[in-house]
């Protein structure tokens, strides 16, 4: 479980780094002019790594703690340690491409945060494991019956737009994690409409 405990070290060091500086924070979130206007493409993951406050760091690392390892013990056995490597950073780069392609011509557009590649690994596990048990506040429920109401409550609050969290990255995110699973393991989506 080393690749989990590396990436929540990284971005827990960075985002702590960034806290106190803010021009390493403004050189790694995602800006889209900055990419589209300057090439600076590493903006597409490296915005992964810096968070707007503790609570917003805690959240996204305390879910990756919790179903990170898992996945990672079940990749690596699939198709070897670079399993969920693949599975965050694909997760990263496709959840924040709407965003970025949508403003890549708005100067006062930021979007950071590892929301969207956690919202992969969460929804690979809810399709791997869709019968396990999260809690939702205090409330024990079915992974699945967690993942239909977190994919309600994503689409409604980015249909809503008026708050500064980019739900669009949670969507994507959870998409990415469940076609990730599903290209890997077929049957699982059979498994799940049977």
């Amino acid at each position: 479980m080393i690749v989990t405990y590396i990436l929540i070290g990284l971005t827990v060091a960075v985002s702590l780094l960034a806290f106190n500086n803010p021009r390493l924070k403004q050189q790694l979130v995602l800006w889209p002019p900055a990419v589209r206007r300057g090439n600076e493409y590493w903006r597409l993951a490296s915005y992964g790594l810096v968070h707007a406050d503790g609570m917003h760091l805690f959240f996204n690392m305390f879910t990756l703690y919790m179903f990170g390892q898992f996945m990672e013990v079940y990749l690596t056995s699939r198709i070897g340690p670079l399993g969920l490597p693949l599975l965050y950073l694909g997760g990263l780069v496709v959840s924040i491409l709407p965003s970025y392609l949508k403003h890549q011509n708005d100067p006062s557009y930021y979007s950071l945060g590892a929301s969207g590649a956690v919202s992969a690994v969460l929804f690979a596990f809810v399709l791997l494991r869709p019968g396990a048990t999260i809690y939702l506040l205090v409330i024990p429920v079915p992974a699945l019956v967690f993942g239909v109401l977190y994919l309600a409550y994503s689409w409604y609050m980015d249909r809503q737009s008026n708050d500064n969290i980019n739900h669009s990255a949670h969507l994507w995110g959870a998409g990415f994690g469940l076609l990730f699973m599903t290209l890997l393991e077929p049957s699982l989506v059979r498994g799940l409409l049977s």
